[in-house]
C-alpha cells in the first residue's frame, strides 16, 4: 500500500478514525518492524502511525523513531503531520489552545537521532534553520483559517528525554532560554524526516501548564483529558488538512541531502 500524506499521531491521537476503509499492514524497516494504518479520506490515501504504538505502550525514549520514518518513507509518504501534547512554559499559552510549532531546542539525551552513522551509510550534518517544513506549516495554517481553527504559528518546542516531568527549575530554565513549549517526542522525529527529504510539520495541543506553572501535580491522565475534550476540534483540522493539502513541494526539503546521494 502506499499514500503521500502521513499523520503521525501523539498522545490521545491513537487511531485512524478520520479516515475511511482503513487496512492495518506491517512494514519490515532496517530497524525493525512498524504497524501504519491506511485509509482514505476524500479519494485521498493517508498512512496513519500511532507513534506510541496501540494503546500508548511505548514511553517516549523507547520509541523507534528511525523505523517510524523510515516505514512512512518507503510507502511513499511526502508530507507527515504530526501532532503533539505538550505543556505550556507561560501563561498566555493555555490548555486546549493549538499551535504550530516552527523551532525547538533539543535537551534529549540517549536517541538514535540520526540515519547515518558513518562507514558504508557514510555522514550526514543537516541544515536545521528551519526544521519544520514552513511551505507545509502555511498550508496548515491556511487549513485553520477555513475551518475556523484558532491557531498559533511560532512555537519553540523544548524536547526532555522523559517518561518524567519536568522540574520547575527545568521549566524556569527552558523559558529563559526562548522556549513556550515542552514535550517528549518532536525530537529526534522531525530531524530524521528532514534527513529523509520528506516535509514535517508539527500541530501542537496545549494541555496542561508546566510544573512551576501549574497550581497542581501534572498527570498523564490530566494530559489525555485535554486531548479527549478537544478531539472533536481536532478531528475537524485533520479531515480538513488531508482534503486541502497539495502535492507541490515548494520547500526545500526535497533537497536536505542532495550532496550524499541517499533516499
Amino acid at each position: 500500500m502506499e499514500a503521500t500524506v502521513g499523520i503521525i499521531g501523539g498522545t490521545g491521537v491513537y487511531d485512524a478514525s478520520v479516515l475511511e476503509d482503513v487496512k492495518q499492514e506491517p512494514i519490515l524497516t532496517d530497524y525493525g518492524e512498524v504497524v501504519i494504518q491506511f485509509g482514505t479520506y476524500q479519494g485521498k490515501r493517508v498512512a496513519f502511525l500511532a507513534r506510541h504504538g496501540v494503546g500508548h505502550t511505548l514511553p517516549p525514549h523507547l520509541i523507534n523513531y528511525r523505523a517510524n520514518i523510515q516505514a512512512l518513507k518507503q510507502v511513499g509518504v511526502q508530507k507527515i503531520i504530526a501532532t503533539a501534547a505538550v505543556g505550556s512554559l507561560n501563561e498566555e499559552l493555555r490548555p486546549g489552545q493549538f499551535i504550530l510549532i516552527d523551532q525547538f531546542i533539543d535537551f534529549t539525551k540517549s536517541r538514535a537521532s540520526t540515519f547515518y552513522e558513518g562507514g558504508e551509510q557514510g555522514v550526514v550534518h543537516v541544515d536545521m534553520t528551519t526544521p519544520y517544513c514552513t511551505a507545509l506549516t502555511a498550508e496548515l495554517k491556511g487549513v485553520a483559517s477555513k475551518a475556523k481553527v484558532d491557531i498559533g504559528v511560532g512555537g519553540t518546542y523544548v524536547c526532555t528525554e522523559g517518561p518524567r516531568f519536568e522540574t520547575p527549575a527545568e521549566i524556569k530554565m527552558y523559558a529563559q532560554l526562548g522556549g513556550n513549549l515542552v514535550g517528549m517526542t518532536s525530537v529526534p522525529e522531525v530531524v530524521l524526516a528532514r534527513e529523509a527529504q520528506m516535509c514535517y510539520a508539527t500541530v501542537a495541543m496545549v494541555t496542561n501548564y508546566a510544573a512551576g506553572i501549574s497550581q497542581s501535580p501534572l498527570t498523564h491522565k490530566e494530559v489525555v483529558e485535554t486531548m479527549d475534550s478537544n478531539r472533536e476540534k481536532f478531528k475537524k483540522f485533520i479531515m480538513e488538512a488531508i482534503s486541502s493539502i497539495t502535492e507541490e513541494r515548494p520547500c526545500s526539503c526535497s533537497k536536505a541531502i542532495d550532496e550524499l546521494g541517499k533516499f
